[in-house]
């Protein structure tokens, strides 16, 4: 009996892992349809790039990114503390340089010890005003922007090198694995094969 049949795990085990190989370029390559053997051949995702890129922005808009959480988040008294410090410089800013440019009549009555209750009051009212503003404003950026249509045109105009790009980045264990397990399901059918001769 020749030695070489011992070679069949190992040439089974290329043959799966250069199957696997080829069917994951095969999901990217041809990035542009063309003809082998009368049929039309082109890669899943760039023949299927609109498809993946209505999906995804359903996805997105549904699942992952929802315009509502974005309007709380925005609403949210306690994000809205971030912006307070920058208000209250502007007021005391006003108060104390440009009040007598705006109004000097009114500044010849107002004493340095009045300003500090005025940008008091002021800054209540801001506290109460600022978060239905900002729900407001969340509320009409709601309905001018379209998160799903935004991701629909951002991945359809992805070019098929750069979708290529970040599918691989993302799936790069993945493939990987796809490809080791062919080459392990390939050694495993080689050796079966061997042992069948033996039988």
């Amino acid at each position: 009996m020749s030695y070489t049949i011992y070679l069949l795990p190992f040439i089974s085990a290329f043959i799966g892992w250069f199957t696997n190989w080829i069917a994951i370029k095969m999901l990217f390559h041809p990035k542009e349809p063309k003809k082998i053997l009368g049929m039309t051949v082109q890669g899943i995702f760039p023949k299927g790039q609109k498809k993946f890129a209505q999906k995804l922005g359903v996805l997105v808009a549904s699942e992952l990114l929802h315009f509502d959480d974005i309007a709380k988040r925005i609403a949210d008294p306690s994000q809205l503390n971030d912006v307070r410090p920058y208000i209250s410089d502007h007021i005391d800013h006003f108060l104390e340089h440009k009040l007598t440019q705006k109004m000097p009549v009114l500044s010849m009555f107002v004493s340095t010890s009045t300003l500090a209750p005025i940008k008091e009051g002021l800054m209540e009212e801001i506290d109460v005003m600022l978060p239905e503003l900002m729900r407001q404003y969340a509320d009409s950026l709601s309905s001018k922007i379209d998160i799903e249509q935004m991701v629909v045109q951002k991945v359809s105009a992805f070019s098929s090198d750069k979708l290529e790009e970040i599918l691989v980045a993302i799936m790069h264990k993945e493939f990987r694995f796809v490809e080791i397990i062919g080459a392990i399901l390939g050694f495993m059918i080689g050796m079966v094969q061997v042992l069948l001769t033996f039988i």
